[in-house]
């Protein structure tokens, strides 16, 4: 059972802005009605805003709904939290408190005496605010996973070294802070604007730093005026180039995160339409590498670099570790590969086959004629599978490919999850754009039926279905 995203609406919303209309599938079957839920909350514990697609919606539970979102939205507007901010900074360090999501002022400490403070925040805490702020780290909303200084470092000098002096942060607040940290710098020009779904950052930057953004559904909770904030930011005045660098939660649908950043693309090309033309904007977009065929299914013009990004407050992904144990992140990104440059002290080398950076375990196949590692192993070519494939994966017989040696072998059930098919997977199925007429056709059978039996002229399946049920009441009783 799967659950897709199939479309944006723009009038049904939840505290996160318009939902998304999914659909359970089953062997490219629907599974009951289509639902609006969340964008960016795949749990319903997070937020519990669920709708039929085909169902119609009372004034009184759309009036219920207005205020439940009203309700759910941060105490303070963006502005109030920028004058509240000068107020704080002006308070001697002992006056300075941070609650888990918020700084407060001495007014307010008697309504919060129950709560746990953060007391005596010096002024160089107030510049790291993604160090200042607990993370939320719900890997399907929020996964607020951090660059580790070494990947930040890296990217900000990639970036500098490229000739951009304008980054889009699309929900990187690391490097949004680093760039900002520099920003009093002589020789430092780069400048950000971070948009992000987590809106305490608006307690540490203005309204030209910080848009309160949901890169699932592309929208700017301040409105118009966000929007051309971030408008006229993508605006490339006295030719300084813009770059988007983004970092979505891990289990965001791909689908979505594509569509908000086309948008996103699209944005930045109408901001000047003489100079645009033909032209993508820059973007690195760090992302698993196992997720490297669902990007390019959106993205063909994007390649996957082999460095390994790492964060500070994440088990698993971690810069030095070996096997299956490193960091599976990687850059994805629409630039030329030749121009990403990765430092040949951690071990990357340029293959002038390929003209692009490597790792060190990633050997260039004469066969495949390419450097054919995702992981930063070395990689077997099989002939029989005609491509490279895990140093850990053998040819089964029986499957007709390679897997691990201790594998369940299940040739029979070895096809396609859509069409039923053998010799390629779900996310390749040629037959997925046409998957939904057919399930229609097979919904309006099924309900048919339905109305058949109801009416009674389908008797024996009736029949049938009630001595079925006769049965499971007789099979409880002996249970008990």
């Amino acid at each position: 059972m799967w659950e897709e995203s199939v479309g944006v609406p723009c009038v049904i919303d939840c505290p996160l802005g318009p939902a998304l209309l999914f659909v359970k599938t089953s062997q490219g079957k629907e599974e009951g009605r289509r639902f609006y839920a969340c964008s960016a909350c795949r749990d319903r514990k997070d937020c519990n805003f669920f709708q039929w697609e085909d169902e119609k919606v009372s004034e009184t539970r759309l009036a219920a709904r207005e205020e439940y979102n009203r309700n759910h939205q941060p105490p303070f507007t963006h502005r109030q939290n920028v004058e509240r901010y000068k107020n704080f900074v002006l308070l001697p360090l002992s006056k300075k408190v941070l609650e888990f999501h918020q700084w407060l002022l001495p007014a307010e400490w008697e309504k919060h005496s129950d709560h746990q403070f953060l007391c005596d925040i010096s002024s160089a805490q107030l510049k790291s605010p993604s160090q200042l702020l607990y993370p939320l780290e719900n890997k399907k909303t929020n996964a607020q996973y951090l660059f580790a200084d070494r990947s930040c470092q890296f990217l900000l000098d990639l970036i500098t070294g490229l000739g951009f002096r304008r980054v889009l942060s699309v929900g990187t607040p690391r490097l949004h802070e680093m760039i900002q940290s520099k920003a009093s710098q002589e020789d430092f020009r780069v400048r950000s604007l971070l948009l992000d779904i987590d809106f305490r950052y608006s307690q540490f930057y203005t309204e030209d730093e910080f848009c309160h953004y949901n890169m699932f559904n592309h929208y700017f909770f301040g409105g118009e005026a966000a929007r051309e904030t971030c408008r006229k930011f993508l605006y490339q005045d006295s030719g300084e180039r813009v770059i988007m660098v983004t970092d979505p939660p891990f289990g965001g649908l791909v689908e979505a995160l594509a569509s908000s950043f086309k948008k996103l693309m699209a944005m930045w090309k109408d901001t000047e339409k003489e100079g645009h033309n033909n032209q993508e904007m820059p973007v690195f977009w760090i992302f698993p590498y196992f997720f490297e065929s669902r990007i390019l299914e959106f993205f063909p013009s994007f390649s996957m670099m082999d460095y390994q990004v790492d964060y500070d407050n994440h088990a698993l992904y971690k810069h030095g570790k070996t096997g299956r144990r490193q960091s599976p992140v990687r850059i994805f990104t629409n630039l030329t590969p030749s121009m990403i440059v990765l430092p040949v002290e951690e071990g990357y080398r340029f293959c002038t086959i390929c003209q692009r950076y490597v790792s060190s375990g990633n050997q260039h196949c004469e066969i495949c004629n390419s450097c054919t590692s995702k992981d930063g192993r070395r990689w077997k070519h099989c002939v029989l599978c005609k491509k490279c494939v895990k140093p850990s994966w053998f040819h089964c017989k029986n499957c007709n490919c390679c897997a691990l040696q201790n594998h369940t072998c299940e040739k029979t059930d070895a096809v396609c999850f859509v069409c039923g098919k053998a010799g390629h997977k779900r996310s390749t199925c040629p037959s997925l754009s046409h998957t939904r007429t057919a399930c229609q056709a097979d919904k309006k059978e099924r309900q048919k039926t339905l109305k058949r039996v109801k009416m009674g002229i389908c008797k024996r399946s009736a029949m049938k279905h009630a001595v079925f049920s006769r049965k499971k009441v007789k099979n409880k009783k002996k249970k008990t």
